[in-house]
């Protein structure tokens, strides 16, 4: 019997928007991500969309990561504060992953700077994350890696852990490294 195939991961996410350049300012000027292209318009084709690519280890630009297509006028999206709580189906948040922990630091306080809210600020077993929602409520988790050797041996333990730090004080914005250690290497 055949099997499904292991994919590699998640190669894009597309969100709905209701305003396009709106959401093209927070993902650009407040995330950072680049816009690499636009939908075109042509005869019979009404949809507005772009896409966005961040930026690989290797310094390249990918066809795209995240792409924003605008909702038809006069439709509607569900309008709630976001929650990691479900409230539905659908998207319940996007994680954006920064380069290292100094970056991280950075793009917080400017997020921060930004007066964007943070809904929750926790250090997880494998990431320390910022989550904050975009023009539409879409939620977004701003992390950093932990070191693969921090979580590896023992992956649920590590998405077990949670460590909230309250998201409207200045401790939002610290970051430790004494990460918690979980599991232990096999002995050979």
């Amino acid at each position: 019997m055949a099997s499904a195939q292991t994919p590699r991961g998640v190669n894009h996410l597309v969100l709905n928007v209701r305003d396009l350049d709106e959401s093209h300012r927070f993902w650009t000027e407040v995330i950072g991500f680049r816009c690499v292209a636009e939908l075109k318009p042509k005869p019979g084709r009404t949809m507005k969309m772009r896409f966005y690519s961040g930026v690989r280890e290797t310094g390249e630009v990918s066809h795209h990561d995240l792409a924003l297509a605008q909702i038809p006028d006069g439709a509607s999206l569900p309008t709630r504060d976001w929650s990691m709580t479900p409230g539905g189906i659908g998207l319940n948040h996007v994680a954006i992953c920064y380069p290292d922990r100094e970056s991280w630091l950075k793009q917080i306080a400017f997020l921060k700077e930004r007066g964007v809210t943070f809904h929750l600020r926790i250090d997880h077993g494998m990431t320390h994350s910022v989550y904050i929602a975009d023009p539409n409520g879409h939620g977004i988790e701003i992390l950093y890696e932990l070191p693969r050797e921090i979580w590896e041996h023992d992956i649920e333990g590590a998405q077990n852990y949670a460590e909230r730090i309250p998201p409207d004080t200045e401790a939002a914005l610290t970051d430790s490294t004494d990460y918690p250690s979980f599991g232990a290497p096999a002995r050979v």
